[in-house]
């Protein structure tokens, strides 16, 4: 019991002031509960209200990936300047030092491209304990729309986000391209509307033209999903125009860890994401640092 000796008596209950009812900062999500809310606030920095992820999950679908064959050596010197480390559960347990204090989307969705090239046959390959041990600030979930697999995959998903619901922790919808799909403007606004109307709190999708519609339509942040290496300065003027249309952060993977210079690029990238760079002071940031370009 709280010694009562010396204690103020007199107290300042601020009667003249409003209750604190900010607004969450982040999109569409004000009414949900405040853990999940607490989460959300380990991936979208709440001064920027944006978010850099750092994908390195492509050996659960293609093995071993140039740049990738040593998660211990690659992923560590890029922590400082990214939000979230999107990874596999096997990878962060396996090579991820476990005090960075970075946000963790988990990839909970599993399949293989080994014997042919249609994935959206997946599986739910995590399930919610196992989310609650890693402590994943959000679950990532693959959804194939217009595949073959379109239902399965999108079972997928809502079960994620039931489970996620009951335990405070959002999922991550990632929008799935195939050889065979669209990659258009009219099939990004149908697809990320869709898993936004199934409750996925988060969308991960890829660039396009018109992509301020794919935006203003979504309910919930878009993040931009790096997708193939492209030359840096190429990368940083996606990553520009994506982020003045309106998405709230970048999942680079690819066009980070092969690029020639890893280090400059993350931080060239957050550059943009955070600090209001253009793709120009971006590059030349990263040329500066590199040392040429």
């Amino acid at each position: 019991m709280a010694d009562k000796v010396g204690n103020i008596r007199a107290k300042n209950y601020y009667t003249d002031v409003p209750f604190a009812q900010n607004q969450f900062y982040v999109k569409g999500m004000d009414h949900v509960d405040w853990g999940m809310k607490n989460r959300l606030a380990q991936i979208f920095n709440p001064k920027s209200k944006n978010t850099v992820m750092l994908a390195f999950d492509h050996g659960y679908i293609m093995g071993s990936t140039f740049g990738l064959e040593r998660l211990d050596l690659a992923i560590p010197p890029l922590v400082e300047d990214i939000d979230v480390l999107m990874a596999t559960r096997g990878g962060l347990r396996a090579a991820i030092p476990p005090h960075y204090n970075k946000g963790i989307a988990l990839r909970c969705s599993a399949g293989s491209c080994v014997l042919n090239d249609d994935m959206s046959h997946e599986v739910i390959g995590v399930d919610i304990e196992d989310a609650i041990r890693m402590n994943a600030s959000c679950m990532a979930v693959q959804v194939f729309v217009g595949a073959d697999g379109q239902t399965s995959s999108i079972d997928n998903l809502v079960k994620t986000i039931d489970a996620g619901n009951r335990y405070g922790i959002p999922t991550l919808g990632v929008i799935a391209v195939g050889k065979q799909m669209e990659r258009t403007t009219k099939y990004f606004l149908l697809a990320t509307r869709m898993v936004a109307e199934f409750g996925a709190q988060i969308i991960k999708t890829y660039y396009c033209k018109d992509f301020e519609k794919i935006t203003a339509a979504c309910p919930v942040p878009i993040v931009l999903a790096g997708g193939k290496k492209l030359p840096e300065d190429e990368a940083l003027t996606m990553c520009y125009k994506a982020i003045s249309e309106g998405a709230r952060g970048v999942d680079m993977g690819r066009n980070i860890f092969q690029a020639e210079d890893q280090k400059a690029m993350t931080k060239a990238v957050a550059h943009i994401v955070h600090n209001g760079y253009t793709d120009t002071q971006a590059y030349e940031f990263y040329c500066d640092m590199k040392g040429k370009c």
